[in-house]
C-alpha cells in the first residue's frame, strides 16, 4: 500500500501550471501541424493517486470471494514479489481464472465502493481534464490488474476500461478469464510495448510516472513533449521500498531534464 494519511500533499503550483499549459499548447500545434492525433499516457498506482488498487483488490479478494489461496496469501505474494515481481503481478490477475468477466469487474466495484473516498491527487484530476477537453487520448498503463484499476479510473477521471491497459487474464469465448496471462505484461518494458500495441507509431505529448518501472513509458513521449516524474514518498524515505524505486527514477530522469513535481518532499 502506498497511501500515508500523516503526510501531506503538494499540489502543483501555478507556475507549473503556466508551463504545463504552455508546452502542452506547443504539441498540440504540432500534433495539428501533422495530423497526428494527440495522446497522454500516465502510470497508475502513486501517480494518478496515493494508493495501490491491484493490492487493494487483492486484499479484498482475499477476504470476500473465498479462493483456495496459501495459508498466507498476502504474504506469499510479498515473498513472490521480492524475488520476481513480473510473476507475483500476474499471479494477481490469475487467483481470479475460471471466474467471469462480468463477476470480476463486479467485484472491482464492489472493492472500490468499499475504499471510497480513493485517495486521487486533485492536480492530476485537474490535469485529465484539461487534456481531455483539449481532445486529447489518454490511457492509463499499470502493472497492476487492469481490472482493479478500472472503476477507479472511471469513477475519478472518466476514463473508460478500453483506456486502461494493465495486466489481465485471456478470456475464453464464454467470457470466462483463462490462468493465461495476456502479453505483454505491462510490467517495465512491456508498459511501452502494449502502449505501442494500442495506440501505433504515435508519440504522446506528455508522459508520467512514479518509479524506475516507469522508465520506459516515460521515454515514449515525442521529442518535445513532456516526461513528468512524480514523487510520492518524501526524500527521508528515498533508501527504502517504493521511496527507493522513486529516487531512482528521479536520478535517471534528472540528467534528462524531465519535469518533476514531489508531491511529497
Amino acid at each position: 500500500m502506498l497511501s500515508n494519511a500523516n503526510l501531506s500533499v503538494n499540489e502543483f503550483t501555478d507556475e507549473l501550471w503556466r508551463r504545463l499549459d504552455q508546452h502542452l499548447h506547443d504539441n498540440l500545434q504540432d500534433c495539428q501541424k501533422s495530423g497526428e492525433a494527440p495522446v497522454a499516457v500516465f502510470d497508475a498506482d502513486g501517480t494518478l493517486w496515493d494508493e495501490d488498487a491491484g493490492e487493494a483488490f487483492f486484499r479484498w479478494q482475499i477476504e470476500n470471494c473465498g479462493f483456495e489461496l496459501p495459508a498466507d496469501p498476502w504474504q506469499h505474494y510479498f515473498a513472490w514479489k521480492a524475488r520476481d515481481p513480473l510473476g507475483a503481478y500476474a499471479w494477481l490477475a490469475q487467483i481470479s481464472a475460471g471466474q467471469s468477466l462480468t463477476q470480476v469487474r463486479d467485484w472491482a466495484a464492489q472493492c472500490a465502493r468499499a475504499h471510497a473516498p480513493w485517495p486521487i491527487f486533485e492536480s492530476q484530476r485537474l490535469l485529465l481534464k484539461k487534456l481531455q477537453a483539449w481532445g486529447v487520448e489518454i490511457y492509463v498503463v499499470t502493472a497492476s490488474v487492469k481490472y482493479a484499476v478500472e472503476p477507479f479510473a472511471l469513477e475519478y477521471f472518466g476514463l473508460p476500461h478500453e483506456r486502461i491497459i494493465g495486466i489481465e487474464c485471456e478470456i475464453d469465448p464464454r467470457d470466462v478469464l483463462r490462468n493465461q496471462v495476456r502479453l505483454p505484461i505491462t510490467w517495465r518494458e512491456g508498459k511501452a510495448q502494449a502502449l505501442r500495441s494500442r495506440i501505433g507509431e504515435r508519440q504522446p505529448i506528455l508522459t508520467c510516472g512514479n518509479t524506475y518501472g516507469d522508465i520506459a513509458l516515460i521515454e515514449t513521449a515525442r521529442p518535445k513533449g513532456i516526461r513528468l516524474m512524480i514523487q510520492t514518498r518524501p526524500d527521508s524515505e528515498a533508501d527504502r521500498g517504493l521511496g527507493r524505486e522513486e529516487a531512482k527514477l528521479r536520478a535517471h530522469g534528472r540528467a534528462l531534464n524531465w519535469w518533476l513535481h514531489s508531491f511529497r518532499r
